[in-house]
């Protein structure tokens, strides 16, 4: 990978405005918010040339239903921390955060994912928007010990 990607990754914000991945993240301890956001740097780092995260960075979800979506993987002790997350054009939106002990997403999971896609795509789609922008802030290159 090169030095500063064409793509940026961006926490999904909902309707109340909140961003339930970086809200997710913050809850952890330190040291898994910089396994996370080492990763997330990762992929502020892409570009046409090198457009996905290699395994064990990322992998695309097996569901043929959601293919369209990927995982961002950082294991931290025991706990294997994914968010799932797709493409909009030059964003990388971060959907969803779980915790998972299996290889495969559950389906519930799979569809909260989906349905926040399906908002983003709406209110980013509609003729006029209405605040709160539907793309939330940018996920930092780098947080250091917590937000």
């Amino acid at each position: 990978m090169r030095g500063q990607g064409v793509f940026q990754a961006v926490y999904y914000r909902n309707a109340a405005g909140r961003e339930p991945v970086d809200e997710a993240i913050n809850e952890l301890d330190p040291t898994c918010q910089d396994s996370i956001d080492w990763r997330i740097s990762l992929m502020n780092k892409l570009d046409d040339s090198d457009p996905e995260l290699p395994m064990p960075y990322s992998s695309a979800i097996r569901n043929r239903k959601y293919r369209a979506f990927r995982e961002l993987r950082a294991g931290c002790g025991k706990a294997h921390h994914r968010i799932i997350y797709r493409r909009s054009r030059r964003l990388i939106v971060l959907l969803h955060a779980i915790v998972g002990k299996t290889d495969d997403i559950p389906e519930e999971d799979l569809k909260i994912a989906s349905d926040r896609w399906d908002d983003f795509l709406a209110r980013m789609n509609a003729s006029v928007r209405v605040p709160p922008r539907a793309a939330g802030r940018d996920a930092p290159a780098r947080r250091v010990g917590g937000s």
